[in-house]
C-alpha cells in the first residue's frame, strides 16, 4: 500500500510536517474554548493521518506514539514564543517573554494542558527556561535568588497560571441540610464582595466578572516588583 495519497507533487512527510499538522488539527478540534480541553484530546493518529494524506502507519516513522507526538507539538508551541528586545534590562525582558508566552498559548488553548501533562519538560520548554533563567543571572540575580524566582513564577513562565476562580472547575454550592443551595451572598459575603468589586470581561477563563489579561498581568507585576525589591535587598535564602 502506498505510504501517501493524493498528488504526486504532496510535500514529503516529515517530522515538522507532522507536528505542524497536529497542532493546526489541535487548534481546530475545539481548543478554541475556554479551557481548550478537547483540542489535543479531540484527534486520534489516524485523524492526524487523514488530514495528511497519508495511511496511519507512515505516521510512525516520525513520531513513535501519540505521547512522543503530544512532546513535539508542546516544543512547536513553546517554539514561537518571541525574546524579548536587545538592551532591555531584567524586568522588561522576563515581562516581554511571559507576554509573549501568554499570546502564544491563547493562540493554542490546549496547549496549557498538555504542557501540564508531560512526565518532564521537553526539549523546547529545557531552552525556553534555561534562557529565562539567563536573563535573571544576566541582569546580576544570584543563583539563590534565581532558584526561587523559578519556583515563584511557575507555570505563568510559559504564559498561563491555575487560577482560583476557574470557570472551568466551577462547582455548585453545598446544600444546605433542608437540601437547597444557599443564597451565595447571604452564605459568603466577602466572597460575594470581591467577586462584585471589578467587573471586566464576560469571557473570561478566569472567572465570570474578571479580565484575564489583567488579572495575569496584575499578578506578574507584583511578581516582578517583589523579585526586583529582594535583588536590590541583596536577599538569599538563609537570610529568611
Amino acid at each position: 500500500m502506498a505510504e501517501e495519497r493524493g498528488s504526486a507533487d504532496r510535500a514529503p512527510l516529515s517530522r515538522e510536517r507532522v507536528l505542524r499538522a497536529a497542532v493546526a488539527l489541535a487548534d481546530a478540534s475545539g481548543g478554541s474554548g475556554a479551557s481548550g480541553a478537547s483540542g489535543a484530546d479531540g484527534f486520534s493518529m489516524r485523524r492526524l493521518a487523514q488530514e495528511l494524506g497519508v495511511v496511519p502507519m507512515a505516521l510512525y516513522k516520525h513520531v513513535a506514539n501519540k505521547e512522543e507526538l503530544l512532546d513535539g507539538m508542546v516544543d512547536m508551541v513553546v517554539g514561537e514564543i518571541g525574546r524579548p528586545a536587545p538592551g532591555a534590562d531584567w524586568k522588561s525582558a522576563v515581562r516581554q517573554q511571559i507576554l509573549s508566552a501568554r499570546s502564544v498559548l491563547l493562540q493554542h488553548r490546549w496547549a496549557a494542558r498538555v504542557i501540564e501533562s508531560r512526565t518532564g519538560p521537553t526539549p523546547a520548554v529545557l531552552a525556553y527556561l534555561d534562557s529565562v533563567i539567563g536573563t535573571f543571572r544576566d541582569g546580576g540575580l544570584s543563583a539563590d535568588l534565581t532558584h526561587h524566582v523559578m519556583h515563584a513564577l511557575g507555570s505563568r513562565l510559559l504564559g498561563f497560571s491555575q487560577e482560583l476562580f476557574d470557570a472551568g472547575r466551577s462547582t455548585p454550592p453545598p446544600s444546605t441540610p433542608g437540601g437547597s443551595a444557599p443564597d451565595l451572598a447571604g452564605a459568603y459575603p466577602r466572597l460575594a464582595e470581591i467577586a462584585a468589586a471589578a467587573a471586566h470581561d464576560a469571557d473570561s477563563a478566569v472567572g465570570g466578572g474578571c479580565d484575564d489579561r489583567f488579572e495575569f498581568e496584575f499578578a506578574l507585576d507584583l511578581l516582578l516588583d517583589g523579585i526586583e525589591r529582594l535583588h536590590h535587598r541583596g536577599w538569599t535564602s538563609a537570610s529568611r
